[in-house]
């Protein structure tokens, strides 16, 4: 008998070229999915082919805000996900246009040819809140939900990992700077969430082993405050450096002159995001829609850290107990 060759089925990830979607990409190679990436430059995304078999990734110039070029990365797909986000904005790049337009014409586009969806967004979306950025991710969601009732969307804490622009960037700082900034005096909590534990959850939603149409709360294990966060950064790449508050008035002042600035170190808008927590809600854990009820267990910013920080010791993976 001649044996029927079964293709894999096709993913199309929009933003899979960035930090989260590289992840994401590499979690669903390693099921054998056939991945389409969808990024406004596939040139710039060849870092993304060794994360599969030759042929099994392949980068497609798509960008949310124009329609035509999304209904022609999805064409053919079986699930579509979209992880397209932005911290701030920039040009053309404004946060209604991607995170609220953009999300519904990757919603829609996908309903048209009936591929299944998964929507990641951010921990504290929230249609009432004073940032730009958590209104607008609230506005997309709520595109999602009133285009796909059975999306799943996945809104994670604060996501850490070897190419993050967290713990990076305020590790770097802390190289060349004698004391990092607490803003409003680091008293904001935060649950840092692996970000290879983000891309197992949108993989386990791609292949239908969680359940569809919920709206999922994705946090670490450890709450903490923006201190603590500084200083386990501190302590892991072993440098003593002071901690300043700031406080709010200050730090929107500086938000508002920095937005300004090229590279874009701090906004005004994320000042504002940070005076509310960025934890996982009682009512999501209640419901069972956090890691547990899918089936996943966070790993933790001590067991990761230490695996990429330390290019930020002052000896790189040779320091051994010094402290600078």
């Amino acid at each position: 008998m001649t044996e029927i060759l079964q293709i894999p089925k096709l993913i199309t990830v929009f933003g899979g070229s960035g930090f989260i979607g590289r992840h994401v990409v590499r979690a669903l190679a390693m099921r054998g999915y056939r991945i389409r990436v969808g990024c406004r430059r596939p040139d710039l995304a060849g870092h993304l082919q060794p994360l599969g078999n030759a042929g099994q990734i392949q980068p497609v110039q798509a960008n949310v805000r124009v329609r035509w070029s999304v209904d022609r990365a999805v064409e053919g797909a079986d699930h579509v996900v979209n992880l397209v986000g932005i911290l701030d904005e920039g040009g053309r790049q404004k946060f209604p246009v991607v995170h609220d337009f953009g999300a519904r014409a990757v919603a829609e586009a996908a309903r048209a040819i009936g591929a299944g969806f998964t929507h990641v967004s951010a921990l504290g979306a929230d249609e009432h809140s004073p940032s730009s950025y958590a209104r607008t991710k609230a506005a997309g969601e709520r595109a999602v939900r009133e285009t796909l009732a059975d999306a799943t969307i996945l809104r994670p804490s604060i996501v850490f990992g070897p190419e993050d622009q967290f713990f990076n960037r305020f590790a770097n700082m802390a190289r060349f700077s004698p004391a990092l900034p607490l803003i409003g005096g680091g008293n904001t909590k935060f649950q840092p969430v692996y970000v290879d534990d983000v891309a197992e959850a949108v993989a386990r939603a791609v292949e239908g082993s969680i359940e569809h149409g919920k709206t999922y709360e994705l946090g670490g294990p450890n709450v903490m405050t923006f201190r603590q966060c500084m200083e386990e950064m501190l302590e892991v790449i072993g440098r003593r450096r002071l901690l300043v508050p700031v406080p709010w008035w200050l730090a929107g002042l500086q938000g508002s002159v920095l937005g300004m600035l090229p590279g874009k170190l701090l906004t005004s808008d994320q000042v504002t995001l940070l005076k509310s927590d960025n934890v996982v809600s009682a009512e999501a854990a209640h419901e069972g829609r956090t890691f547990a009820s899918l089936g996943i267990t966070p790993q933790s910013t001590g067991t990761i850290l230490p695996s990429y920080l330390w290019r930020y010791r002052t000896a790189g993976q040779f320091t051994r107990n010094i402290v600078a």
